[in-house]
């Protein structure tokens, strides 16, 4: 799905997706390809989805958006911390 489908889909809303089409150029993340997981009036059950998602698959792209968003990109962040 394209996010202006999920906007059209989903007005108004906290929608938590995962990248299923992505690129990244100049430190940003595009995403071409979305299929939403949950939809959510308000973000604090959004991020406790979320979360609980991340922590069990970790190597997937899991994002939370607000639809009223027109266009969607992640800036990407080199990680320098220790794992």
């Amino acid at each position: 799905m394209k996010w202006e489908q999920v906007r059209e889909q989903y007005p108004e809303q906290w929608v938590l997706v995962e990248a299923i089409s992505a690129y990244s150029k100049n430190s940003i993340r595009y995403l071409d390809e979305l299929t939403v997981i949950s939809h959510f009036p308000v973000s604090t059950p959004a991020w406790k989805e979320y979360k609980k998602l991340h922590l069990a698959e970790p190597t997937r792209e899991y994002y939370i958006f607000h639809t009223d968003h027109h266009t969607i990109e992640v800036k990407e962040q080199k990680f320098t911390g220790v794992r």
